[in-house]
Formats: C-alpha cells, sequence, structure tokens
C-alpha cells in the first residue's frame, strides 16, 4: 500500500507496524514491556494493548512502553496519554510523525524528557515506500526530564 493523504487521515489503513530493525535498536535501550497500540499481527511486545490503549493505565502493566499509534487525526490523544502515564512512573517511547505544526503537538509533545528526531524516511512494514513525513522518538521519562532553556526570541511590543 502506497501513502497518500487519503491514507493517512482516513480509517482505510492507520496500523503501519514498526520496522523490526527500528523498533530492535530503541527496545535494546529501554527493553520495553509494553506495546500500547498494537494488533496481534504487528505487536512488538508479549504484552500489548489493542482497542483499549487510551482506557488502560499503562504504568500498572510495565515500566516501559512502546507505543507507535494510529496514524491519523487521533494522535494527540496517544501522546496526551503517552505523557499522563509517564506522571505515573512509566517510560513511554512513542514513534510519531514530526507534526510541529499541530497543536498536539505544542500541547504535548514539548513536554517530553527527549524529542529524537529519525534521519530520513522511515518505512513501516507493508508499505511500498518509504513515509510521506519525517519521523521522531518522544520519550515520555520524568527520570530523564531536565530544566530547558527556550532561545525564542519574541518581540517587544
Amino acid at each position: 500500500m502506497s501513502w497518500t493523504q487519503d491514507t493517512l487521515f482516513s480509517s482505510k489503513k492507520q496500523d503501519w507496524a514498526t520496522p523490526p530493525a527500528l523498533f530492535d535498536a530503541v527496545n535494546a535501550e529501554f527493553s520495553f514491556g509494553l506495546d500500547a497500540c498494537a494488533s496481534p499481527h504487528n505487536a512488538k511486545c508479549e504484552l500489548f494493548l489493542t482497542s483499549d490503549g487510551l482506557e488502560t493505565e499503562w504504568h500498572k502493566l510495565a515500566n516501559t512502553v512502546w507505543c507507535n499509534p494510529p496514524y491519523g487525526r487521533e494522535v494527540g490523544k496517544w501522546v496526551h496519554k503517552a505523557y499522563v502515564e509517564s506522571l505515573s512512573g512509566a517510560c513511554c517511547v512513542c514513534l510519531i510523525f514530526a507534526r510541529t505544526d499541530t497543536k498536539w503537538w505544542h500541547k504535548w509533545a514539548w513536554r517530553t524528557a527527549e524529542i529524537r528526531l529519525i534521519a530520513g524516511r522511515v518505512t513501516f512494514e507493508g508499505a511500498a515506500a518509504s513515509a510521506p513525513a519525517p519521523s521522531c522518538l518522544l520519550i515520555f521519562d520524568e527520570e530523564r526530564r531536565s530544566p530547558r532553556v527556550s532561545t525564542q526570541v519574541l518581540p517587544r511590543s
């Protein structure tokens, strides 16, 4: 299946499976205990959640959580959920498009402990081509958080 605007913002296909090499590299660092948003055919952890991922308390199931959420208009809900779960003690790592122009990005992504940009475009399992947008990892982990200083210049009046 190829990427199109219809694919990105429709319910036709939103469960793009994480490429094994990408997951393995990140899992080597974090040792994930839970895949918070998966299908039986694309789960990356033995313990995984399906349609109930937004309602379940991740931190009660695992200390480290992987989340490759549906690529559609609901992604902000998953990023918010990862942030909330991190406040309860879980380390949550989300693979998402780097949509810095969205409201949810400015509201929730900036609350991460770390943002890792991925060079190039990810080719998800089952996709005929690489993704139409750059991807990143959002790492929500209160133990990694450090004070940030903004270098944004604002007008004086």
